[in-house]
């Protein structure tokens, strides 16, 4: 796979991420302060994902270097991490919420 490809597939998938943060930011505002404090830790972490994440996208394009893998595994780990963080969030949501909430 070519590394710019595969920046652009990321860049995408980042998208689809923020996208689905904000509607959980939105989530969150539904619940009591408590609940919120009970979660906040896990959407700082998710904020953070994206970030890192970002980065590593922007370093592989300026950068373009002939070995890669290091940093794709970065960002695949990274990726696995974001999405079991977010899976756990949205369950806390969903049960600390009073009205049911797809997600």
């Amino acid at each position: 796979m070519d590394v710019m490809d595969y920046c652009k597939g990321l860049e995408m998938e980042l998208t689809a991420w923020k996208a689905k943060l904000y509607d959980l930011t939105r989530k969150l505002d539904s619940l009591g302060s408590a609940e919120k404090e009970k979660i906040l830790p896990n959407v700082e972490d998710l904020n953070m994902f994206v970030t890192e994440m970002t980065d590593r996208i922007e370093k592989l394009k300026t950068e373009c270097p002939t070995e890669w893998s290091p940093i794709k595994k970065d960002i695949d780990d990274a990726h696995v991490d974001m999405r079991g963080k977010y899976e756990e969030t949205m369950e806390y949501i969903g049960k600390a919420s009073p009205v049911s909430i797809p997600g």
